[in-house]
């Protein structure tokens, strides 16, 4: 919410005016008031909702229809120079057949100039392999064909530097789910040739891509924050980073990167434990997570937010409030089936915000939808995992015949993985067991003995269980 105050606050009189009746006249008046209020009135949440006269659901809609719409203006703004200079590099041609040669040359480097302060390397290889015909004649031309020559390797090499980045984090998604030592070297393998890449060029653009991968890395891979390599501490690059969307506050790309750097603070601050800090980050993500999930995964991994989401709520011990505020946060989310790890997460996320609110039918719906949509053979544990705790849903609607079906597989697959390998999943499994078990003497504390058992136990890969509060309140709805 403060991120949506601040920016509207700063909106210049003319675009706060152009935003305003833009959503009068396209009948959007509800969320034309809103913006109303948050740039005039100092008014709570609960204040604007009476003046709106809008349940929590549709306050949050409308919180982020306003959202999209002014980040849609304000990039438009910012395109509208950028764009004019990508017509004038379509245009060279013409000027080259119908300007005198004087002119074409200082028009070529007038763009040249310009296209320097948006770090266009594409569109300068164009200006300079039309500066070097011109220049055939001239001992320009020598200068002209090394600078073409070095702005294609230095296209080539961001083309790179952006592949190997969408496939580190594509990796990671299957690092996450089995953390297998083959997976992570590759991880390794791939950061190693990143650096390798970026240290060829003294560029701010592979600067920022290395960044997204580094701090990934050693907060999620190597989990420490001081590790072996790091030139920096992670708040220096930070600023560092800052630094860079500053000086060149026109890029677009650098404009959509500022959340997934705004996403790493919170998992840095998270990280450390400084979560006040971490709490105004966590603000703006949560602001656009459908679209941060769904359209940055090229430069992160997004799935780990809604993880750090739940988190947060079981720290706060407010998790009873998550289903209510996903129904407006991904009221028009489609989720990729293709990315399994993302879409396992999503769902596992949703089915443990119903679980959190009661609904255990609903939560049931989704796991059952997920197994039915993938194969999750790859992943055994994981998988069992996720039988778990759909048992669990079973279990706590009474319907035995599903939940003895679902242990009978869970158990045989234990055996062909090994029990020594499965002990919190066998711990779990009488613990639902023994929720069901008709003789109530001692059920309390039977549940609580293995619990305890439990929570001794922390297996490396994506473990839903870990998501569920195994406290007085878990005891009390299996007995």
């Amino acid at each position: 919410m403060s991120k949506l105050k601040n920016i509207i606050k700063q909106l210049s009189p003319k675009d706060y005016n152009s935003i305003y009746d833009s959503l009068i006249e396209s009948n959007a008046e509800k969320s034309a008031y809103l913006l109303k209020f948050m740039r005039e009135k100092q008014l709570s949440d609960t204040k604007i909702m009476e003046e709106l006269d809008v349940n929590t659901n549709a306050y949050y809609t409308l919180r982020s229809r306003l959202n999209q719409k002014i980040e849609e203006y304000l990039l438009h703004q910012m395109e509208s120079p950028r764009t004019t200079l990508l017509k004038k590099v379509a245009t060279i041609n013409e000027i080259v057949f119908t300007k005198k040669k004087a002119i074409a040359l200082a028009t070529l480097r007038k763009l040249e100039k310009e296209l320097l302060d948006y770090d266009l390397s594409n569109e300068l290889t164009i200006i300079y392999k039309t500066l070097k015909k011109l220049q055939i004649n001239s001992p320009d031309q020598f200068n002209y064909s090394q600078l073409y020559n070095r702005h294609v390797a230095y296209m080539l090499a961001v083309d790179k530097a952006e592949d190997l980045l969408a496939e580190y984090f594509k990796k990671l998604g299957i690092y996450f789910l089995t953390y297998d030592e083959t997976e992570k070297l590759g991880l390794t393998l791939l950061k190693k040739e990143l650096e390798n890449v970026s240290n060829l060029y003294q560029s701010h653009r592979l600067y920022i891509y290395m960044s997204c991968l580094n701090i990934y890395h050693w907060l999620f891979v190597e989990k420490s924050i001081n590790s072996e390599g790091q030139q920096d501490p992670i708040e220096d690059i930070f600023d560092k980073v800052q630094n860079i969307f500053d000086s060149y506050y026109l890029d677009p790309i650098y404009y959509h990167l500022k959340l997934v750097f705004e996403y790493l603070k919170l998992e840095y601050y998270t990280n450390v434990a400084v979560y006040r800090k971490a709490e105004k980050y966590y603000e703006e993500v949560n602001e656009t997570a459908a679209i941060f999930i769904s359209n940055y995964n090229l430069y992160t991994f997004t799935p780990q937010f809604l993880l750090t989401k739940l988190e947060r709520h079981m720290r706060l011990e407010n998790e009873n409030l998550l289903y209510e505020e996903n129904k407006s946060i991904f009221e028009d989310f489609d989720i990729d089936k293709n990315n399994v790890p993302q879409y396992i997460i999503y769902v596992l996320y949703r089915a443990i915000s119903c679980y959190y609110g009661d609904k255990y039918d609903e939560a049931a719906k989704y796991v059952n939808n997920m197994l039915n949509d993938l194969s999750l053979k790859k992943y055994p544990y994981t998988q069992l995992e996720i039988k778990l705790f759909l048992a669990l849903q079973y279990c706590l609607m009474k319907d035995y015949d599903l939940f003895n079906q679902l242990v009978n597989s869970i158990q045989r697959q234990v055996r062909l993985l090994g029990k020594g390998n499965c002990v919190h999943i066998l711990l779990f499994t009488k613990i639902l067991k023994t929720s069901l078990n008709d003789v109530k003497k001692s059920k309390s504390g039977k549940i609580h003995g293995y619990i305890q058992k439990i929570k001794a136990i922390n297996p490396p890969y994506f473990s839903p269980l870990k998501y569920l509060k195994l406290d007085e309140d878990f005891i009390n709805r299996l007995t």
